[in-house]
C-alpha cells in the first residue's frame, strides 16, 4: 500500500506564526503551502519550500479566497474570471519561489471555503480547473471527495488525488460537511487514528450519520493549524506503517485504477 502523508503549511503571516511546520515536515511526503491570500507571505513560502526541498517533500499550492482575516473559510461571491485570475495568481507565486529555491511545485489544492464551494458546484470546478490546467497541465489535484473536481479534471487531462481528511466528518454524499454543523471537525485523537485505520484496511470511511462510504484515498491529510497536529501526525504515520503501508508524495505515485 502506498499512501501519501500530506499538511497545510505555511499558514502564518509577518511576525505570527501558526503550527509546528518544521515539525510536521519531518513527517509528511508533502506539503501543501499557503499563497497568500488566505495565509502566508513570501517570506514564510520562501522558508517553508527551502524546509521541504531539504527533506524532500514535495510542495503544492493551497490556494484560498483573498481572506486572511477568516482564514479563508469564509464564503465569499466573486465572479468566476477574477476567482479564476487568483487562482493562478497564487500558482504563480509559489511556482516562482519553488524554482528560485531549486525545488518543484508538484501539485495544488483548494482550502477552506473556497475548496468547499469548487467541489460541490460543477460550473465553478470547469472554471478553476481549466485555470490550472492553462496554467500547467502538469499539475495533481489534490481533493477531498469531489465528482466536480474528478470530472471537471478529467475533462483537461488532469490527474487527481483523493485525499482524506481524517479529522473532517463527510456527508452520505462523500462531500465535507460544513465546519459550522456540529461533528464536522473529529478532535478525538483517537477517533482520527480509527478513521484512518479503516480507511486504510477497508477502503471506506464512515459518513457523519453512519453510513459506509468507499473511499480510494491516494493522500492522507494533516490541518497543520490544528492544535496537537503535530502528535497527531506521529499517531497517523505509525498507523500507516502498522498496516504495511508506505508513505510516498503523489507526484510518485502511478494513477489510481
Amino acid at each position: 500500500m502506498i499512501i501519501d502523508l500530506n499538511a497545510d503549511l505555511a499558514e502564518g503571516f509577518g511576525a505570527w506564526r501558526i503550527g509546528d511546520d518544521t515539525a510536521l515536515l519531518d513527517l509528511v511526503s508533502s506539503a501543501n503551502i499557503a499563497c497568500g491570500f488566505h495565509a502566508g507571505d513570501p517570506l514564510i513560502m520562501d522558508q517553508t519550500v527551502r524546509q521541504a526541498l531539504a527533506r524532500g517533500v514535495d510542495v503544492g499550492a493551497h490556494v484560498g479566497f483573498p481572506d486572511v482575516q477568516g482564514f479563508g473559510r469564509r464564503v465569499m461571491q466573486i465572479d468566476l474570471p477574477e476567482l479564476a485570475a487568483m487562482v493562478v495568481y497564487q500558482l504563480g507565486a509559489l511556482a516562482g519561489i519553488a524554482r528560485r529555491a531549486g525545488h518543484l511545485m508538484t501539485h495544488m489544492s483548494f482550502h477552506g471555503a473556497l475548496g468547499n464551494m469548487v467541489a460541490a458546484d460543477a460550473a465553478m470546478a470547469d472554471g478553476l480547473v481549466a485555470a490550472v490546467a492553462a496554467f500547467d497541465p502538469r499539475l495533481i489535484i489534490v481533493s477531498s471527495t469531489s465528482p466536480a473536481i474528478e470530472q471537471a479534471a478529467a475533462r483537461c487531462g488532469l490527474k487527481v488525488v483523493t485525499t482524506f481528511l481524517a479529522d473532517r466528518a463527510c456527508g452520505d454524499d462523500g462531500l465535507l460537511v460544513p465546519r459550522k454543523q456540529a461533528g464536522a471537525v473529529i478532535h478525538d485523537p483517537a477517533a482520527v487514528v480509527q478513521r484512518v485505520r479503516q480507511v486504510l484496511t477497508t477502503g471506506t470511511v464512515t459518513s457523519i450519520s453512519g453510513k459506509a462510504l468507499p473511499m480510494r484515498a491516494g493522500s492522507i491529510l494533516l490541518h497543520g493549524d490544528t492544535d496537537g497536529a503535530v502528535a497527531l501526525g506521529r499517531l497517523i504515520r505509525d498507523e500507516i506503517i502498522a498496516a504495511g503501508g508506505r508513505i510516498v508524495p503523489v507526484s510518485q505515485q502511478r494513477p489510481q485504477a
